[in-house]
């Protein structure tokens, strides 16, 4: 998948830019992942410090490097300013399959940011990528993400209880996928 790219491309809607994310974008990433509410329903800790953040953003370019997860900063076309990431994680060529991410800064919220964001992300990942299908684990408490997977026709395969163990707290996971097919029926409405 993008074998002869040295980084992500940028993909641009209306009012966002999907990015390659830059040590300048360290700040940004802390302010995103550094929020314990932002991270509630993440099956990760929050950030504690901007030197972890800095690890996260050479994290995400080692993840590219061999090609296990694309992590694009959205970023507001008018200033550059990055408010969120997106993601196409657990990449699998033999499968044609991924998991999608997506996390906005609180500043944001109630945008349309995601809403905006994600449909030209499904399309890089089924028509440039060539996957197949396109996962999503989200917590059943995390309302907000539930209704943009199921307007962009994601459909629900499962749920897994007590999946994952974050800061002391067990929690559950739902399990929502969506094929090609299905999304270029959805893409043609």
């Amino acid at each position: 998948m993008l074998p002869d790219a040295d980084k992500l491309p940028t993909i641009t809607t209306p009012r966002l830019r999907l990015r390659w994310i830059t040590p300048e974008d360290v700040p940004a990433l802390f302010a995103i992942f550094g929020d314990p509410v932002v991270c509630r329903y993440w099956s990760r800790p929050t950030l504690p410090d901007v030197p972890a953040a800095r690890e996260l953003q050479r994290e995400i370019e080692r993840h590219f490097t061999d090609r296990s997860l694309f992590q694009w900063g959205i970023a507001d076309r008018n200033t550059d300013r990055m408010v969120g990431t997106c993601t196409l994680a657990s990449l699998s060529v033999t499968h044609r399959r991924a998991e999608i991410g997506y996390a906005l800064a609180r500043s944001v919220w109630g945008k349309g940011f995601v809403t905006e964001a994600l449909p030209t992300l499904l399309k890089f990942a089924f028509e440039t990528l060539g996957l197949h299908r396109i996962e999503a684990d989200v917590d059943p408490r995390n309302a907000p993400s539930i209704r943009v997977l199921d307007r962009l026709g994601f459909q629900r395969e499962g749920h897994l209880r007590e999946r994952y163990l974050v800061s002391g707290e067990l929690q559950d996971s739902l399990i929502y996928g969506l094929l090609r097919p299905e999304w270029r029926a959805s893409a043609r409405r």
